[in-house]
């Protein structure tokens, strides 16, 4: 399965073409949040219109008002926040948003919010051979590191190893790829610089990091 992971757009959908382009023929489409700059929500939908009839899956960011979440349901888009989908053989589960912030943006949980989410989403979705996790959100300590420290999610932390894939973004200055136990994270880097990432999941899971001008 090939996957064009896009993340952090902020409403700037000028590089997502030349992406598109570069990325070539894939099996679906993951957008990871930050679609918007704080809004305004029908912003959104520019993304969705750009996109090949694929199958897309999309999660909202923190800093996405929260109706977004509704233009990515009416947009042909499958919603993915708190939410799961089964292509293939892969169980995609997502969620939007961010742990806190000092920034107060739009759309944030605590991160026992995130916990009980992620709790949840396990509990009621049925296990296939690979599950991946769509998550605006790094993990605590993995792609995470900013100027004033570590500041992805504890409780995302907490449930490495119960998928085999993470793909987040949030952290601008994180692009890149770790492996954690047997998950692999990956942070497709700001869409607004023409960065993105296809990921192939075969037997391995392998990264190949898109850069276009």
């Amino acid at each position: 399965m090939r996957l064009l992971a896009i993340s952090d757009t902020h409403g700037n959908f000028s590089k997502v073409t030349p992406i598109l382009k570069k990325a070539g023929d894939v099996d679906a489409i993951l957008i990871v949040g930050d679609i918007t700059n704080f809004g305004p929500e029908e912003k959104a939908k520019e993304i969705f219109d750009l996109l090949p009839k694929k199958t897309v899956l999309a999660v909202s960011g923190n800093c996405d008002p929260k109706g977004v979440l509704n233009v990515i349901e009416t947009s042909g888009a499958v919603s993915l926040h708190n939410s799961s989908f089964k292509l293939g053989d892969v169980t995609f589960i997502g969620l939007g948003g961010s742990n806190p912030t000092p920034f107060n943006t739009p759309f944030e949980h605590s991160e026992e919010e995130i916990r009980e989410m992620l709790r949840e989403l396990f509990l009621r979705t049925p296990r296939t051979s690979r599950m991946v996790l769509l998550s605006h959100a790094p993990p605590r300590d993995t792609l995470d590191r900013t100027a004033n420290g570590n500041v992805g999610s504890e409780a995302i932390r907490e449930i490495l190893g119960q998928v085999d894939l993470v793909v987040c973004g949030h952290i601008h200055e994180a692009r890149g790829v770790k492996k954690v136990g047997n998950t692999t994270i990956v942070n497709p880097g700001k869409a607004t610089n023409g960065y993105a990432a296809i990921i192939t999941l075969n037997a391995e899971i392998k990264v190949d990091f898109i850069d276009v001008e």
